[in-house]
Formats: C-alpha cells, sequence, structure tokens
C-alpha cells in the first residue's frame, strides 16, 4: 500500500502518521464505488429526521471508523490558512502522477475556499472541521483510487 500513502500524503496536513493511520483503517478505497459510499463508512453523513413536510439534518451520525474520522477531522485545522505549496510538500509530491498532483491542489483550493465561506457565515470551528472533512474524504478517496497498490 506504499504507493496509495505517499499519494494521500501529497494532501495538505496529512503526513506519514495520518497516511499509514487512513489506508490502515480503510483499505483499499476501490471498494467504495463511490466518494460519499466512504464518507458513510467514517460517519460523515448527517443524521436527519422527516416528518411530513418538515425536514432536519442534525449532527453526523458518527456510525463509522471513528479513529480513521478523528485522524481526517485533525487534519482539516491546516485549512483554515489560504492555499499554497509550502517546500515540504513539494517534495513529498515529488514522483507522483500528475493527475495526483492536479487533486491535491484542486482539493487545497476548494477547502481553502470552503473555510473562509463557512467562517464568514459564523458557523462553529468545530462544524466547519467536520464539513472540510467530510469534502476532503471524497479527494481522499480519488486519489487513492487514482494510485494502484503495489503487489
Amino acid at each position: 500500500m506504499r504507493p496509495v500513502v505517499e499519494a494521500v500524503m501529497s494532501l495538505r496536513g496529512i503526513d506519514l502518521i495520518v497516511a499509514m493511520t487512513r489506508v490502515a483503517e480503510i483499505g483499499h478505497f476501490t471498494r467504495f464505488a463511490r466518494p460519499r459510499e466512504l464518507m458513510g463508512f467514517l460517519g460523515f453523513i448527517p443524521s436527519e429526521h422527516t416528518s411530513g413536510t418538515h425536514h432536519r439534518q442534525r449532527r453526523i451520525t458518527k456510525t463509522g471508523n471513528s479513529h480513521a474520522r478523528r485522524v481526517l477531522v485533525e487534519a482539516a485545522w491546516n485549512y483554515r490558512f489560504p492555499a499554497r505549496i509550502s517546500p515540504a510538500r513539494e517534495a513529498r509530491q515529488q514522483g507522483q502522477p500528475k493527475v495526483v498532483r492536479e487533486i491535491a491542489w484542486r482539493a487545497q483550493l476548494r477547502l481553502a475556499q470552503r473555510y473562509r465561506k463557512l467562517a464568514a457565515r459564523q458557523l462553529p470551528f468545530n462544524k466547519s472541521c467536520i464539513a472540510i472533512a467530510r469534502e476532503r474524504s471524497g479527494f481522499v478517496w480519488d486519489i487513492a483510487c487514482q494510485v494502484k497498490p503495489s503487489t
């Protein structure tokens, strides 16, 4: 799984320990047909209470892998800052396919902008980080599906 771990490390806020935890806890990402299935596995899907015409979404279900979810939320705090590529991240991205680097950059742009929008709405920081972690799990799925594990 080394190629998958190294590819996931190209995302912001993910170093060796976080990437290894994600890959070890999730296993093969290709078992999920869509990113939404991975989000459900991690417990990032909001619970819902629907009655007649009323439709309410509540807190996340937390019915998934709690360890992987915790690591994702911890790493989501890095998107408080504007998008940029640090020298350390540039070194980690060396040798990665172009598609992986593009996904990582697109994720950084989108998630940093999303964090700013959520902060402007004065959403509590914890809820903002949960939203960022949920969306980033989709980018993790995309990167992990682009790279084939070595056999």
